[in-house]
């Protein structure tokens, strides 16, 4: 079993940032698989590029893997990976939340900069 909602963030964080690691890419894509063609939110996700989009579709993926391990038998190996990968994709999410305040914070801190600086030394436009 693939990881693929992680390797999917992986992938629309690097579009995000503008990271191009071919290596990483194919590694990720590969892990993936087919799900790339589908019209799910793996491919949304992995086509991601704004930490909206991110969100969205990660909660998403989140909410179709908590479904399968759901349906799981609790006696299948497969069916422990299935909820060990809910944890995983879990606090992924809580990162990237975190991640999204942060970043809102820093565009206020920035704000506030430059109201300051406007402040201190006015302009006359």
């Amino acid at each position: 079993m693939a990881c693929a909602e992680l390797e999917a963030l992986r992938l629309a964080l690097m579009n995000l940032t503008g990271s191009v690691d071919e290596s990483v890419r194919q590694h990720a894509e590969a892990e993936i698989g087919d799900e790339l063609e589908e019209d799910g939110p793996i491919a949304a996700l992995a086509n991601a590029s704004t930490l909206d989009e991110i969100q969205r579709h990660l909660d998403a993926a989140l909410v179709d893997l908590e479904e399968e391990a759901m349906q799981a038998d609790t006696d299948d190996p497969d069916g422990a990976y299935l909820r060990g990968r809910v944890v995983a994709v879990r606090d992924a999410e809580r990162t990237v939340r975190r991640l999204r305040t942060q970043t809102d914070a820093l565009l206020d801190d920035l704000g506030e900069a430059h109201h300051t600086l406007h402040e201190t030394f006015p302009t006359e436009e």
